[in-house]
This record gives C-alpha cells, structure tokens and sequence, in this order.
C-alpha cells in the first residue's frame, strides 16, 4: 500500500480530490489530500502576500507534521510548480511525484512564464481590473476551459471555486533541480480535451526524463473521471 498526497492548482481545494482520495482509501492506501492557503475552505486566508513559498510551505508542514515518509506526490495544475522546492526541502520523505495535467517549470520560472502569452496577459489583465492588482477572481467562465460541461458538475463544482493569488503566478520558482530529477516522475496527459496551455510543461517535464501515460478526460480528471484517475494512480504506485 502506498502513501499519497494529492493537491489540487488553481480555485479549487481538498474537496475536488475527495471521490479519488475515497476511492484509494478504500483500496488500502494513506491518503492526505490538502487545501493550499487561500484556496477552498481557506479561502479566507487569502491576502496578497500568499504566493509560491506559502504553498510549498503548506505542503512541506504538512509532510513533516503527519511524519509521511514514502510518499508519492500527486501534483495537479498549478500545484505542479511546487514540485521542485518540496522535493529539495523533503527529499527523504517523497518517493516519487505524478504530474496530473500539471504545469511544469525549471529553477527561475514563473507559472506566467509557461503559459501561453496570451492567457498571461489575459490573467494580468483580470487580476489588474477584476482583482485589486492582486487577486485572479474565480468565476464559471473558468469551467469551460477547463472542460467541465456536464451541468450537474458545473452546478457543484462553480460556486465552490474560490479567487486565486496572481502572486502565485508570478514568483519566481526558486530551487536545486537535482533532488527532483533523481527520483521518479510520471507526466498524466489528458487527452479528452487537452488543455493548450500544458503544452510547454508537459514537453518540458518529459524532457528532463518524466514517464508519459495518458487519460481519457478533461482537465479536471478526478471530478470528471474519479475512477478512472483513481485506477491510473494505484497503478502507478
């Protein structure tokens, strides 16, 4: 049996890992599925200083505090930019880390600077207008294009997104490559649709020597698709 860690990127929270999260506990394993500061049922610790290190923070507490060793970090969107800082802070707890349609950045990057230019700038412009310089208001429009069109998951998933820090965006990812290139790394693309602006992570990440497999869903594949993502990762482990 495996220890797992799922965190989840951008407006979302713990919540939207719980069918999978059940699904593999019921299979055996240990699983712990975090709300990052400011996101989800913490949105109301959001403030404009939360960024990056406090999210690599929550999760390098996290497996401290629960004494995880072994584990397999299960990274999806934006949470995939923390991959690097945690693993160099928690080399000896972490076996071995899974993209789920995750971005993917190199010591120095910023998350803006692998997405495509125009949804950069789209994002600078909703944080600049929409957000006090410093927020990026969560709204429905984001459903779409993260795949999510069934109106029963819409209607579930849409007021439970939550505003997301543009710092987080723009810190720069700071951190020694090497512990997290000497350990395990899996890439999930997935493919029903994909999402353009994975593109860059995902050719960067099998670059630098991730496993590729794929999954037939959308964006949001452990809402869209929970036990088919929940079969995909025990395998994996």
């Amino acid at each position: 049996m495996a220890t797992l860690v799922l965190v989840h990127g951008a407006m979302h929270g713990g919540w939207a890992w719980s069918p999978v999260a059940r699904r593999l506990r019921e299979r055996g394993h240990e699983v712990h599925a975090p709300t990052l500061t400011g996101q989800g049922d913490r949105r109301a610790e959001l403030t404009p200083a939360v960024g990056v290190s406090t999210h690599v923070r929550d999760l390098t507490e996290l497996l401290w505090f629960e004494d995880l060793h072994d584990v397999v970090l299960v990274l999806h969107s934006y949470a995939g930019v923390l991959a690097g800082p945690v693993v160099e802070t928690c080399s000896d707890r972490i076996r071995s880390v899974v993209f789920t349609g995750a971005f993917y950045v190199r010591p120095g990057q910023r998350l803006l600077d692998v997405e495509p230019p125009a949804v950069a700038e789209r994002y600078t412009a909703l944080a600049r207008e929409q957000g006090d310089g410093w927020r990026l208001p969560a709204t429905t429009a984001f459903l779409s294009q993260w795949a999510v069109t069934d109106p029963a998951m819409q209607a579930f998933v849409g007021p439970r997104l939550t505003d997301f820090p543009y710092k987080a965006q723009t810190d720069a990812v700071d951190f020694d490559p090497g512990p997290l290139l000497s350990i395990s790394r899996t890439y999930i693309e997935h493919t029903a649709p994909p999402l353009p602006s994975l593109a860059v992570s995902q050719e960067a990440a099998l670059a630098d020597g991730a496993t590729h497999v794929t999954l037939e869903t959308g964006h949001d594949m452990m809402l869209a698709a929970p036990e088919a993502t929940a079969a995909l990762l025990e395998s994996l482990v």
